[in-house]
């Protein structure tokens, strides 16, 4: 018998291996859901290694909020005034004990004042009961996906690039995907409508088109005001729902263009929030905005909410207590102005923007940019920027990058579905401090000049 893991006996064509007596389970991955083995799953693992391997490289891969504003005191101090907030309620100090330490309503505890705070801040006005607290924004993208595609011919439209959170989601769960390339504005509407009637004549039914209006992950692109206006058009023409996901807006500095959801007439907005990068990701909390009507079988109506909290109650049951204690906290100290909380840190960011801009100005001016192939964009706002380069810009380069030049990137192949963005590179501003920004770009600027020589030898 040979070495393995226990001896294989012939039933037909198909051998099966019979376990060792005592041996350990080993299951084959063709066995296991198809979504586990997509590269997308692997782009955060990879980014981490890469992260831990060379620590003294300038990072500009990791999309996660600056950590020189957390405050541990401030959390304690959030939390003591939310149950005091509780108890000036009416509530006994064993209602008060029980709202923190046992399991709560899947909708959330703190509904109400994430809908005072989106209406103050936002000009979202919405009932409570249409929000459901998760577990991070990601849990509100996974069970709306899970509610809106019932069936194999259902479809999701996303922008390519997209964040890779949505398109892992749909794996997940098989829901089919079909991407639309985004133009130096964003996404066209009129290419989003030749998409949309395409699958229809395909017998497929397009349900719903995730976008990041704001500052994009990872292109860092902003939806222009009358593009808003036309997709809210459009998705009311054709019947589709638009599922808003604007995490950086709050962080960003200047006035910001409304919300999709705020100028949504029709309710064909499923507004996705979060407070991980506004107040701390620590705190796993996050909200769908879904007020859209359900018609029951039985000829009642309902909330898509309702149905999002049932999904709910059956894969995290419901958000932690304690952490949405502490946002509440925050929210009850800045009468529900998440805008005023992160002013500074909006302030900050906007800072490393424009610090990134200018180095990228001083290392590649206009002989050398042109002789480099070199070109990027120059958001307003948010966590990224995309560079284009001449040479491909995939994990073997980025592991040139941080073991020749010390610094990090993150390839923007990992964000288009369907192929493409090999010469193309995603900068994240949110995790370098100032301090680092300047030497960052000049070691990128190395790096680009070493990888260009290399693939032009004998220009």
């Amino acid at each position: 018998m040979s070495e393995t893991h226990g001896a294989t006996r012939d039933l037909g064509s198909d051998p099966v291996r019979e376990p060792r007596a005592g041996g350990a389970a080993v299951l084959r991955m063709a066995d296991l859901h198809p979504g586990v083995a997509d590269p997308v799953m692997d782009t955060m693992n990879f980014l981490n290694e890469v992260t831990v391997n060379y620590p003294e490289a300038i990072s500009f891969a990791p999309g996660r909020p600056y950590e020189g504003f957390f405050d541990t005191e401030q959390m304690f101090a959030d939390l003591r005034r939310y149950l005091d907030h509780l108890a000036a309620q009416g509530r006994s100090p064993a209602e008060v004990r029980g709202a923190v330490f046992q399991y709560g309503p899947s909708a959330g505890l703190i509904r109400g004042l994430i809908a005072d705070s989106l209406r103050v801040d936002e000009g979202i006005d919405v009932p409570a009961e249409s929000i459901v607290v998760t577990v991070g924004c990601q849990e509100a993208m996974f069970l709306t996906l899970r509610a809106l595609m019932a069936g194999p011919d259902d479809v999701l439209l996303v922008s390519s690039p997209c964040y890779v959170g949505i398109t892992g989601a749909a794996r997940l769960l098989d829901a089919a995907v079909v991407s639309v390339e985004e133009r130096e504005e964003g996404l066209s509407c009129a290419d989003l409508e030749t998409a949309i009637l395409a699958e229809r004549a395909r017998g497929r039914r397009p349900r719903a088109v995730y976008v990041v209006p704001d500052h994009s992950n990872p292109s860092g692109v902003t939806m222009p005001l009358r593009t808003r206006y036309e997709l809210l058009e459009l998705a009311d023409r054709l019947d589709v729902l638009l599922l808003e996901d604007s995490p950086y807006r709050m962080v960003s500095p200047g006035v910001q263009e409304p919300t999709l959801k705020s100028l949504d007439r029709a309710r064909r907005v499923v507004h996705l929030g979060s407070y991980a990068k506004s107040l701390f990701p620590g705190a796993r909390v996050g909200y769908a905005v879904a007020d859209q009507s359900v018609l029951r079988a039985d000829g009642t109506t309902g909330l898509l909410a309702d149905e999002l909290a049932k999904i709910k109650s059956m894969i995290t049951v419901n958000t932690s207590a304690v952490s949405q204690a502490a946002v509440a906290g925050a929210l009850l100290a800045s009468g529900g102005h998440v805008s005023k909380l992160a002013s500074e840190t909006a302030a900050h960011y906007g800072e490393t923007m424009r610090r990134t801009l200018r180095s990228l100005e001083r290392e590649f001016p206009a002989g050398r940019r042109a002789r480099l192939g070199v070109s990027w964009n120059a958001p307003g706002g948010g966590f990224f920027l995309t560079l284009q380069v001449a040479f491909r810009a995939d994990n073997d380069a980025l592991g040139r990058a941080a073991q020749d030049f010390g610094v990090i990137w993150t390839p923007m192949s990992y964000f288009h579905p369907d192929g493409g963005g090999d010469r193309t590179i995603r900068l994240s501003i949110s995790y370098v401090t100032h301090a680092d920004v300047e030497e960052g770009i000049r070691r990128l600027a190395g790096f680009i000049e070493s990888e260009v020589a290399a693939a032009h030898p004998h220009s």
